[in-house]
């Protein structure tokens, strides 16, 4: 008799949660989670691009951030299924989240990459992962709003799009410079970590996408 008991106030405590707004917040707080592991990561990618942290000490590191933000994932996909409202549309929460792991994961690969390589960063590299940076900062600021003040999410995403279309312009700049150099592996293994550089921005872009398609089925 106990186990149908408490499972009843279970379930009683979640639709008064989801009829009072709390799980919107609470799905909200998970996603700023995850989005705090990738603007740790990114912060921690500028740092081994710009020389501050050694490569191999960065890949360590970033492996604990990307477990981080795989467990806070992991932790919205779970609410995911078991809340009746969502604070946006469910589809669009979970890209938004998928869209994130994805930055993170490119993040990964770039400091991975960049141990892997053994060279140091193109220019142009430190400037475009600051403006990932910048990016996900805004990012943070616009999924904040989601449950209570909504307006304005527009304006920030706008201005996360602006970020992740400088990154595209500061990989195109270092990519022209970097083959005016003679071509030898070093040169090769510098386009290949500017070409991920530009992927994260990419990801970033997909990130805004999420939220925006989120933002215009809230106002229909």
């Amino acid at each position: 008799m106990r186990l149908p008991g408490r499972r009843l106030r279970r379930r009683t405590r979640r639709l008064v949660d989801d009829l009072s707004g709390r799980s919107h917040h609470r799905m909200v707080e998970i996603l700023l989670r995850q989005i705090d592991a990738a603007k740790t990561g990114a912060d921690l990618a500028v740092s081994v691009a710009s020389g501050v942290v050694p490569s191999a000490l960065g890949r360590a590191r970033m492996a604990e951030i990307e477990h981080a933000g795989d467990r806070h994932r992991g932790e919205l996909v779970s609410e995911l299924s078991t809340v009746l409202t969502t604070p946006i549309d469910r589809e669009d929460l979970f890209r938004l989240s998928r869209s994130v792991d994805d930055v993170l994961d490119n993040l990964r690969d770039y400091v991975r990459e960049t141990d892997l390589f053994a060279v140091t960063a193109a220019p142009g590299s430190v400037a475009a992962l600051e403006s990932v940076n910048e990016g996900l900062g805004l990012l943070r600021l616009a999924t904040a709003r989601l449950p209570a003040t909504p307006r304005g999410v527009a304006e920030l995403a706008l201005a996360t799009r602006k970020r992740s279309s400088r990154v595209r312009r500061h990989y195109q700049i270092a990519i022209a410079d970097l083959m005016s150099e003679p071509i030898g592996p070093d040169t090769l293994k510098r386009r290949e970590l500017l070409r991920r550089v530009d992927v994260i921005g990419l990801r970033l872009g997909e990130c805004v996408n999420a939220l925006n398609d989120a933002m215009l089925k809230r106002s229909v």
